[in-house]
């Protein structure tokens, strides 16, 4: 019983490098950014993760991401942001749940013509999405949805609620 307990600890305090985690990815994202006469908007997401601490069946690590949304000219959102991330990591399912929050920077383009709003704003972006492991090091990121919020005024408060899916390459 003693040895079980030890293997336990040993599990939960091992060094984090043992079991990091790196993984880059890429996907297509559809956004509605909550403006009247305005449509959803399609465009990008791409980053990468590391995920630094583990225990049996979570991780925590960080996440790095950029966004680019909308397009020909007009009404579009160009975003960075770094924040935690928390992924469950069942082991026994091939799924991988996740939740990051993050803060970076954006630039909002936001109307037609003469009466183009064009700001420079910080931001945050709240996510959740499924990761599911297709081959080894090669996961289909399922869904992933986000809310993404400005602090710049006279922007016409966009707050686009995005969904994406792509592909993950987990390193080695």
């Amino acid at each position: 019983m003693r040895s079980l307990k030890l293997l336990f600890a040993f599990l939960l305090l091992m060094p984090a490098a043992a079991f990091a985690q790196t993984g880059i990815y890429a996907g297509y994202s559809a956004s509605d950014f909550n403006i009247p006469n305005v449509g959803w908007n399609s465009g990008t997401t791409f980053g990468a993760y590391h995920d630094f601490w583990h225990a049996p069946f979570i991780s925590l690590g960080a996440d790095a991401r950029a966004s680019l949304l909308g397009g020909s000219g007009q009404n579009t959102i160009y975003s960075g942001t770094v924040g935690p991330q928390l992924r469950l990591r069942p082991h026994l399912v091939p799924f991988m749940p996740y939740i990051a929050a993050e803060i970076g920077g954006s630039k909002i383009e936001i109307g037609q013509g003469s009466s183009t709003t064009d700001k420079t704003s910080l931001n945050y972006n709240l996510i959740a999405g499924l990761d599911w492991t297709i081959f080894p090091h090669i996961d289909w990121r399922v869904a992933e949805f986000s809310y993404m919020g400005f602090t710049a005024d006279n922007i016409g408060n966009p707050n686009p609620k995005t969904l994406t899916t792509g592909i993950v390459l987990r390193l080695p």
